[in-house]
């Protein structure tokens, strides 16, 4: 098992990092490699993605998620993998926000690429990508504050 830790302070208060985080459907738009996202519900997402010239598709279940604090989540099937992603305020408009993920590298191409460090830097760009979104906005383009309770 592989594991990311990036994190990247947004000038931006910390309801609207969390509020764009929420907007899963256009990660699209900031994350290398993926095609597309689709809420199939309150707890659950369909990912197509394509990563080193292998296209994937999973789906996920959010496994915890309270407003701008946490979303964490957990694959159903697919390649393994499980996260969180926490919000931290740093003053008014500034809010740190943290990646921690654990997944299984698939293939040859994966596990190589997996020690030359380059899932570290896939989700540092996606980090600064989605910094730069949120920031140029200048507010958030919508945003979910229901809450998934941590099953015990």
């Amino acid at each position: 098992m592989a594991t990311i830790e990036q994190s990247m302070d947004l000038e931006v208060p910390i309801r609207a990092a969390y509020d764009q985080w929420t907007q899963f459907e256009e990660f699209p738009e900031f994350m290398d490699g993926v095609e597309e996202v689709r809420q199939l519900d309150d707890k659950r997402l369909h990912w197509v993605a394509d990563f080193g010239g292998s296209r994937h598709e999973w789906d996920a279940e959010i496994t915890e998620q309270s407003p701008e604090e946490r979303v964490a989540w957990r694959n159903t099937d697919g390649t393994d993998n499980a996260g969180v992603v926490t919000f931290h305020k740093l003053a008014d408009a500034k809010t740190r926000v943290m990646v921690q993920m654990d997944w299984v590298p698939e293939g040859i191409k994966e596990k190589i690429g997996d020690k030359l460090g380059a899932a570290d830097r896939r989700v540092k760009g996606d980090l600064e990508r989605f910094k730069e979104l949120v920031e140029s906005r200048g507010q958030e383009s919508g945003g979910w504050r229901g809450e998934v309770p941590r099953d015990a």
